[in-house]
C-alpha cells in the first residue's frame, strides 16, 4: 500500500533523511522506532507532503505521492494524526470531529460521529466542551477520531502515546487493536516498545536518518543488542 523508497530529506542545507526505505502493506500495523531527533517526525512528514524529498520516491496503491500537496495526500486515503494532537482549541469535541468528516473514496460503511463514539465513549461525554479544555488523553481519542472521519485507507500516529497517563495509553493501544482487527492499515511512531510488539506485525528503527533495522515483532523482542542500542536511554 504505501511504500518509501530511497527517500532523502533536507531542512535547508541540514539533511534529516538518508535513503529511508519501509513499507505497509494492506491490514498490517507498522511501527517507525527510535530515539528522539533521528528522522521519525521528518519520515511522516514526507509521506505527507509537509517536507519536500530531494530523492527517491514514496508511492500509495502503486501511484507516486511525494510531489502531491498534503490536501491530495489525504484525499488520496492517507490520514494523520500529529505529533502533539493538534487539536482544534476554540471548537467543541464534536465540531472537532465533523469538521474533517468526508468519504472521498466512497467507502460502504464510513466512519460516522456515531461510529468514533462508540469506540471512544469517553469523548461522548465531553461532546460539548471545547478542545482547550479536555484532557490529554481526550485530545489523542479526539486526533485520533478526526483522522478517521477521513476513512483513510492507511492511518498514521506520530508519537501516538507521548506525554499521556498509564490508562490514556492503555485506550489508545486498545483503539489501534481494533482497528488493526478490522482491517485497517496502520503506520505508527512511539517509544512504548513493549506495548507496540503486541500490536504491530513488523518495525523499522531509524537511527540518525538512516532505517538501522527491520523486523517482525518476535525478532525484536529476540534481539536485545538492537534494543539497548537503538532503542535504550
Amino acid at each position: 500500500m504505501l511504500r518509501v523508497e530511497g527517500v532523502e530529506a533536507f531542512y535547508g542545507t541540514s539533511q534529516a533523511l538518508f535513503g529511508v526505505d519501509l513499507e505497509v502493506g494492506a491490514g498490517e500495523c507498522v511501527t517507525l522506532m527510535g530515539r528522539n531527533g533521528m528522522g521519525k517526525t521528518t519520515t511522516v512528514h514526507s509521506i505527507m507532503g509537509m517536507v519536500r524529498i530531494r530523492a527517491g520516491q514514496i508511492t500509495f496503491d502503486g501511484a507516486p505521492i511525494h510531489d502531491l500537496p498534503s490536501h491530495r495526500i489525504a484525499r488520496a486515503g492517507v490520514g494523520l494524526v500529529p505529533e502533539g494532537r493538534q487539536v482544534f482549541p476554540n471548537l467543541s469535541v464534536r465540531e472537532n470531529l465533523v469538521a474533517t468528516q468526508s468519504n472521498f473514496l466512497e467507502r460502504d460503511d464510513p466512519w460516522t460521529i456515531e461510529r468514533i463514539y462508540r469506540m471512544f465513549p469517553e469523548i461522548e461525554a465531553r461532546s460539548a466542551s471545547m478542545g482547550n479544555k479536555i484532557s490529554g488523553g481526550e485530545q489523542q481519542m479526539v486526533a485520533i477520531g478526526r483522522a478517521l472521519m477521513t476513512n483513510p485507507r492507511l492511518l498514521i500516529l506520530d508519537e501516538a502515546t507521548e506525554g499521556l497517563a498509564p490508562l490514556a495509553r492503555k485506550e489508545i493501544w486498545a483503539c489501534l487493536a481494533r482497528l488493526k482487527a478490522d482491517g485497517q492499515a496502520i503506520l505508527v511512531i512511539d517509544k512504548n516498545v513493549n506495548d507496540m510488539v503486541h500490536i504491530a506485525d513488523r518495525h523499522y528503527i531509524i537511527e540518525k536518518g538512516r532505517i538501522a533495522w527491520s523486523g517482525s515483532s518476535s525478532e525484536l523482542l529476540g534481539d536485545k543488542r538492537v534494543m539497548d542500542r537503538y532503542l535504550g536511554v
